[in-house]
Order: structure tokens, then sequence, then C-alpha cells
């Protein structure tokens, strides 16, 4: 079956949602995802399996989200920015309760309402924002095809383990047309209720003592390192190098890049663009921003010299990267950090004269 269309990533976001199952989305207008609600409306009035509802406010829509999870509906939201903090009240209780709750977030440029159309500045938010430990997943899609697949799969790990998740990506890929295949591997995992009369009654989100808080925090680590293990992902790209048959292509490179998202994309075609002058400069995607892939950066990381990180913020991912390189792996790091502004392919290329 060929599934090859010509759509715009708020269009697949949609497409993406309704083949995961999904039947409800509760929203509030936002640039740059309001069309993902506005085309989930469009679809609804064609389909009265999908259902929708525009609250007064992303608060409103987070905890809708919440409550018809708990019934045992797929529900998802989609928000950016000052939204996305409004959200985090829904969202803390959410990674409390270990509700599969699924939100595609269309960053832009702060601080406060800032820029509407891109920045890589909601990084921090989506995984760390609220009163907790950051125990979500964060997908960061770099193509309209990849945006698609992350969505379909932000639903499945979701209801698979309990935790949410969330699709972090911009109002450029949202906004941008491509021709698409969307294929999927993998069944939809099914719903049941998470809390019902013949069931379970309650989901403790509330807790006495610090020790006892303490001590349900550490049973939720645990089981989202098991889970890590199963859904991390990532991309390591260094195309034409010849190397030993027991070592992959990137860790032949001295240099690495480290890029997410749509700036991943640009830091792809630069690498490419720098084999053609001669430099074989390794690339390496976080595709899953939490939990982040750390062993194959540590990897990496001893073989390289030099790391050059390049995001349309300040250091969000720099961050992220040093905090997940060991202590005794010693590398120097650098980097382009251009806050809520575009990266073009020529000014990675640039970084390597």
């Amino acid at each position: 079956m060929n599934n090859r269309q010509f759509l715009t990533g708020h269009e697949v976001v949609v497409q993406a949602c309704i083949d995961a199952g999904a039947t409800h989305m509760f929203g509030y207008p936002i640039t740059p995802g309001t069309e993902i609600l506005s085309g989930w409306i469009r679809r609804a009035q064609e389909n009265k399996n999908l259902h929708y509802l525009q609250t007064e406010d992303e608060i409103a829509a987070g905890f809708c989200v919440a409550g018809a999870i708990m019934a045992g509906s797929k529900a998802f939201t989609a928000t950016a920015g000052p939204g996305t903090v409004l959200m985090q009240d829904a969202m803390s209780m959410a990674d409390g309760m270990r509700l599969p709750f699924v939100t595609i977030v269309g960053q832009r440029g702060g601080p406060s309402s800032g820029t509407v159309i891109y920045s890589q500045q909601e990084v921090n938010l989506s995984i760390h924002g609220g009163n907790g430990e950051g125990l979500r997943m964060v997908y960061s899609p770099s193509t309209v095809e990849e945006l698609y697949r992350l969505t379909r799969r932000a639903f499945n790990v979701a209801w698979q383990y309990r935790f949410p998740a969330v699709v972090l990506t911009d109002g450029y890929l949202l906004k941008t047309k491509q021709d698409v295949v969307l294929d999927f591997v993998g069944e939809n995992v099914q719903t049941t209720p998470l809390v019902s009369e013949h069931t379970q009654k309650n989901i403790r989100n509330i807790y006495t003592f610090e020790q006892e808080l303490m001590d349900e925090l550490g049973k939720q680590k645990e089981d989202f390192d098991v889970m890590a293990k199963e859904v991390v992902e990532y991309e390591c790209y260094c195309p034409g190098k010849e190397v030993e048959s027991e070592k992959c292509q990137v860790e032949s490179c001295e240099q690495l890049i480290i890029a997410h998202g749509i700036v991943g994309a640009a830091a792809k075609d630069a690498v490419d663009e720098l084999q053609k002058q001669g430099k074989y400069i390794g690339l390496f995607r976080p595709i899953t921003l939490s939990p982040f892939p750390k062993d194959e950066l540590n990897k990496l990381a001893k073989q390289v010299k030099r790391i050059v990180i390049v995001e349309s913020s300040m250091g969000q991912l720099r961050d992220l990267v040093k905090q997940n390189i060991d202590s005794h792996v010693n590398v120097e790091i650098g980097g382009l950090y251009k806050p809520a502004v575009g990266i073009e392919v020529e000014e990675i290329v640039n970084l390597f004269k």
C-alpha cells in the first residue's frame, strides 16, 4: 500500500493522531499550533467517532485531557510557548499519576509571548516543567515524515508504559509541506479505563509524608530507566567515510556535531556539504531528548576530539549533553547558539573552516 501524500506538518500531526486511535482533542488556539486544533475539528465534522472541545485556556485543556484519559479515551492536546507554560499544572499531575498524556508542542520564541513561529527554547520546559523530576518522554522530529512516525510512537509508548509524552516540534516544520510516506510499523496499543467503578477508583496524587513521596518517585524512576532502554532513539550520520568493519562511520570522525529537530536536518545537509570539501564531520542527533541517548553519546564522545553543539537556544541542548557525558570523558565542547532564530546550512559549514 502506497501512503505517499503531499501534506503540511499540521496535517500530518492530525492524521497521525487519528491513525494512532485518538478520539478526543482538547485545546486552545495558539500559533503555531492552531491548525492542529482546526484541522482536527474539520476531521471530526466528517467522522462522528472523533470529538473535540475548545476550552477557555490551556489549563482547562490539560485537565480535560487528563480526565478523558482516566476514563479510557485516547485524548491529546497541542500547544506552544505560553500555552506550554500554562499546561505544566496538568502535565505535572499527569507525571504524578502516570497518565499517558500526549502533547504536541510547536515551540515559539521567548521569554513571554516573544515570537510566534520558531525556536528550540522549550526543551527544558517540556522535560522538566512543573514540580517534578522530568519523567516524561520528549521526541524531537526533524522532518515532516518523522513528525508522523514520532506522533504515532508517542501514543503507543505513553499508553504502554504509562508516562506522559511530548512531541516537540516548531512552526517551520508544522507549516512545511513535503512529499511524505505515512508508514508506521506496529499496532496501536489498546486503551482501557484507568479509573472505573469496578476496578480502580482512585489514582493517588497526594502524599502525606515526604518519605512516602520520595519512595514513590524512586519506583517511578526505576520504571522510567527500564523503559528508556526500549524507547531511546538517535541518529548517527557520517556518509562516505571508509572505516574498519567494527566501527560505525561516526566513530571514525574526529569532530562531531550534535543537533536536534529541524536544526538536526540542517546539520545533516551541512555534513554532506563538508564531505564534498573532504572534511568528514559526524552528526549525532538525539531523537528522544528524554530519555536521552546517554550510552551512545558517551561512546562517541570518547572517540572524537571536539563536539560542536548547534541549536536555536542559548544552550538548553548543550546542558542536556553535559549532564549526560560521563565525568571521566575529556572532550572539547563548543557550539553555535542562536535563540529563536533559524540556523542555515552555511552557518554550520562555516564552523569548520
